[in-house]
């Protein structure tokens, strides 16, 4: 297998352009850092109110977690429905759910209202038992969405035969309205969209301090009156909240096309995007050309401070799906990747107006394109308004300053590594939080 993205390799031959660097001193109503799927969202949503918006990305929009991902658009990021409804709750978790739902749709409907070609898949999605805990995942998952009135199927071991052309899972839930999309096609066209609408957008244009208004860059500054850094892995220089998320490190591969017998063999039914019930879980869809995108980790990979670039990891994740899936053992797998996505301590986003400083907000941490899209739009939105709106409290999910089973204090002591290990197994097996909050 070859090291090499292959969203990358897809931009090929299309009439999506980069743009220029940043150069000298500008001014500007709204400053966006980063321009993945946040940024982006938080863009869209300000592109015709009036406003000189401005994006900045370091690399090209696109080029980081979002252009890198799976690109599963489904409300499950990292936590399944049953573990949001034991710690938050029925109200709480249908707030969260239903707001990532909200980033899917809105990701659809971008990509729909402007003609977007990002290879927009739908498909249901299969959330796979496996092992020993395998089928209480299953039971789990399958009560709560029946207790929140959502739709969903059941499978058991011996159904399962009926939809997929695999051995060894020991259930599934299925659910509907989900999709895959390449981020990196969905981040760059969605660029355009903004430059048409007036958007001033700078690739290759690197934030390194903030001064009250101001943030300079490699070759300039731009003075603002909001800033809005949704940018992955900030450094202190930019941030008061560098403690607060971590990088995982994760493997995708590709393979070459399946022939149709094969796609049938794998799919009877009709393709679904599927995932896992492990900690380090995998997971799998076709691509529109019915390729295998195939992506996970290692439990000592995923929180490593310094990056793997051996093919190590993810050789060992394609055989066990070869393992599962006998009717397309012998496919090649033909380029591989890795990238750092920004998380936290409890796998939910981190969402900051900064107290100080009004006119600077932060989004850290989305894991997940519909996550991250919600969070963009969430905070345009409160920028624009200078009074509190009906859905303020989602300041108070996601404030830095919420409880985890190891606090701030000691992650100085015990290291990112270890903290983030223990609170986001905490957060998916054990957590259980107060009521939600409330509007008001």
């Amino acid at each position: 297998m070859r090291l090499e993205d292959w969203w990358y390799t897809t931009l090929m031959g299309t009439p999506l352009r980069l743009q220029p660097p940043l150069h000298g001193d500008v001014r500007t109503n709204v400053l966006i850092v980063g321009a993945g799927a946040s940024g982006l969202a938080a863009a869209l949503r300000l592109m015709d109110q009036g406003l000189d918006v401005t994006v900045i990305d370091r690399n090209i929009c696109g080029g980081s977690s979002t252009g890198k991902s799976a690109g599963f658009l489904t409300p499950d990021s990292e936590l399944e429905l049953s573990q949001l409804l034991r710690r938050y709750g029925k109200d709480g978790a249908k707030d969260l759910w239903e707001c990532a739902q909200w980033g899917v749709n809105r990701m659809v409907s971008t990509i729909r209202e402007h003609g977007i070609d990002a290879d927009l898949q739908k498909q249901d999605c299969l959330f796979l038992g496996e092992g020993k805990s395998g089928p209480k995942e299953v039971r789990d998952e399958l009560a709560a969405r029946t207790s929140m009135g959502y739709h969903v199927r059941g499978y058991t071991a011996s159904e399962l035969s009926s939809v997929i052309g695999a051995v060894g899972f020991t259930g599934a839930v299925r659910y509907a309205d989900t999709y895959g999309v390449n981020g990196l096609r969905y981040a760059q066209a969605l660029k355009h969209v903004l430059i048409d609408h007036g958007v001033h957008v700078y690739e290759s244009t690197e934030a390194t301090a903030i001064d009250g208004h101001v943030v300079h860059t490699h070759l300039g500054s731009i003075t603002a009156d909001h800033i809005v850094f949704c940018a992955d892995k900030l450094p202190r220089t930019l941030t008061p909240y560098f403690w607060n998320y971590y990088y995982a490190q994760t493997f995708l591969a590709i393979s070459e096309p399946l022939r149709p017998q094969e796609v049938t063999a794998m799919f009877p039914e009709e393709p679904f995007q599927c995932w896992d019930s492990h900690f380090i879980y995998a997971y799998w869809r076709l691509t529109g050309d019915h390729r295998v995108l195939l992506g996970g980790g290692s439990l000592w990979t995923t929180y490593a401070k310094a990056d793997t670039w051996t093919d190590r990891i993810i050789e060992r994740i394609i055989r066990r799906f070869r393992e599962h899936w006998p009717s397309v053992h012998r496919v090649h797998f033909r380029q591989f990747w890795m990238g750092r996505i920004d998380m936290t301590r409890d796998l939910m986003p981190t969402l900051v107006r900064e107290p100080t400083a009004p006119w600077v907000h932060y989004i850290l941490g989305c894991v997940g394109l519909p996550w991250a899209t919600f969070c963009g739009d969430f905070t345009a939105r409160h920028v624009l308004s200078q009074t509190a709106l009906e859905d303020d409290r989602f300041y108070r999910y996601f404030d830095p300053r919420r409880r985890f089973v190891l606090p701030l204090w000691a992650e100085k002591l015990t290291g990112k590594r270890v903290s983030f290990v223990l609170n986001q197994f905490y957060a998916k097996y054990r957590q259980v939080d107060a009521a939600a909050p409330r509007s008001g």
